[in-house]
């Protein structure tokens, strides 16, 4: 893959940069692929829904509303996404089980970890436009993911 630095210098605006300093946590610390997308707060059941569908190297966008109070993805929900195809997940959210997922193959950035489960409602969206840091997410749009950051179709 090419570095973000060098594909932002290749296509500038065309990409958005997202401005949010996550945290990388996968196994795997540049990823790419096509965008599917997931909105919910502190609930975990629809992430761990499309995570258990084939990911074909899709990233998973998951618009946690920033919350740091509960964990949307812990060992076992990135254990399904290595095991169905997933590139990726970012996260404007938590994670737990953090050094289990380090050793997992599968690029996973995200605001922090706290061991606090999140609730099982099934409450949220999937496949929706999500917008956060600035940047719109729109399922289908490519995502790229390295070192330094997140870059974004338009």
């Amino acid at each position: 893959m090419t570095s973000t630095a060098d594909l932002y210098d290749e296509h500038g605006d065309a990409l958005q940069s997202l401005p949010l300093q996550l945290r990388s946590f996968g196994g795997v610390t540049a990823f790419e692929g096509p965008i599917r997308t997931v909105r919910c707060f502190q609930d975990n059941s629809l992430l761990k829904g499309l995570l258990s569908t084939p990911g074909d190297g899709a990233v998973l966008v998951v618009d946690g509303a920033g919350s740091l109070v509960t964990a949307l993805m812990g060992d076992m929900i990135a254990q399904l996404a290595v095991d169905n195809g997933w590139a990726g997940v970012v996260i404007h959210g938590c994670v737990r089980d953090s050094v289990a997922i380090g050793r997992m193959p599968l690029g996973v950035k995200a605001l922090g970890t706290n061991p606090r489960k999140s609730r099982k409602d099934g409450t949220g969206e999937v496949d929706v436009v999500l917008s956060f840091g600035d940047v719109v997410f729109r399922p289908g749009a490519r995502l790229y993911a390295d070192e330094d950051g997140v870059l974004v179709e338009r």
